[in-house]
């Protein structure tokens, strides 16, 4: 599918169903083998709803856009935010990160990712870091968007331990499309 027209803009808390939509089925098509079905199972609609309304309805630090799609509604989601810790002097990090699984290669993630960078720049941030699990294959995407392997660190997850991998922008810009 080529690139979609789509709108970036800030999240509004009537918007918590559609990103608690896109976030379960993001994690449900890209963590099925790699984490704990049990983990996956956990993660309900309501749950998830409530949680994303508590999050964009609060204003505090981390901040929430979504990408919409005029027929199918809401079709990515980003939060991001100051870097929760110092590794690499990021000073930004993407906290989440995802679209539907129906609209993978449509330009989505990067229009999402591009403007995070620029709401970053805007809250005073120069560089920003992503974590993602170490077997997520957004990792490639991450890469082609000039993410640079930056850190390693092994988290808990329901009791599992988890390795994860930080990519890092020195500066807040996306690497340049390439041709196809």
């Amino acid at each position: 599918m080529d690139d979609v027209a789509i709108a970036v803009r800030e999240a509004r808390p009537q918007d918590a169903p559609g990103v608690a939509a896109v976030y379960i089925s993001s994690w449900h098509d890209t963590y099925a083998g790699i984490l704990p079905t049990q983990l996956l199972c956990a993660m309900t609609p309501s749950g998830q709803t409530a949680r994303w309304r508590a999050t964009i309805g609060a204003g505090g630090r981390e901040r929430v856009l979504v990408a919409e799609q005029s027929a199918a509604g809401i079709v990515g989601m980003t939060s991001y935010g100051p870097a929760r810790d110092a590794v690499g002097g990021h000073d930004g990090e993407i906290y989440t990160l995802y679209v539907d699984p129906n609209y993978f290669g449509c330009g989505i993630g990067r229009a999402l990712l591009g403007s995070a960078f620029a709401e970053l720049g805007r809250r005073g941030c120069s560089s920003c870091i992503i974590w993602a699990h170490a077997k997520n294959p957004a990792r490639f995407f991450y890469e082609a968007m000039g993410g640079r392997q930056v850190a390693q660190r092994r988290i808990r997850m329901m009791g599992d331990v988890v390795p994860e991998t930080a990519f890092g922008w020195s500066r807040l810009a996306l690497a340049p499309r390439t041709a196809h």
